[in-house]
């Protein structure tokens, strides 16, 4: 990404993309027509762990902002690092009705520090097997935490 860049998405309460910027459009290498009406994991890189992203969602579906480094993989196969912040987007009556998501470019520093992390997430979900994999990635980041003495969202925005 760029310095001066941000990625604007929007989603439905099920993570189907309803808007993108032009800037998504055009880092995700997938036409809007492409990109509106798929799943926001359409951009999904198979480097991250599925275990950070059910931290990112049980975050945003219980109504907090979630904070996070994700590497995303576009269209052709490439790929691009953003510092991400979901919030949920509310109804009259306090309910999801969906989410959105301002990406910005990420310091090295900080990318050099979470890629060891999310590969050692990754190594515990394939070691695991499909019905442990989210657990014991999680026990990886969860472990983590307890070492540095931080909150996952202390951890995030000190790196």
């Amino acid at each position: 990404m760029r310095e001066d860049d941000f990625i604007v998405s929007k989603t439905n309460a099920k993570g189907i993309i309803t808007y993108g910027n032009p800037i998504f459009i055009e880092f995700s290498g997938y036409s809007e027509a492409e990109l509106l009406g798929s799943q926001h994991n359409i951009v999904r890189h198979p480097d991250m762990p599925r275990s950070a992203f059910k931290l990112a969602w049980d975050t945003i579906q219980a109504g907090q902002e979630f904070f996070g480094y994700v590497k995303n993989m576009a269209k052709d196969g490439s790929y691009y690092w953003v510092f991400t912040h979901i919030t949920p987007d509310f109804d009259s009556r306090n309910q999801i009705v969906g989410y959105t998501s301002v990406r910005r470019c990420p310091r090295r520093e900080a990318i050099t520090a979470i890629t060891p992390v999310y590969a050692q997430m990754l190594d515990a979900e394939r070691k695991a097997g499909a019905r442990d994999a989210i657990a014991a990635g999680t026990k990886i980041l969860l472990d983590l935490l307890e070492q540095t003495g931080k909150s996952y969202e202390e951890l995030v925005f000190s790196l």
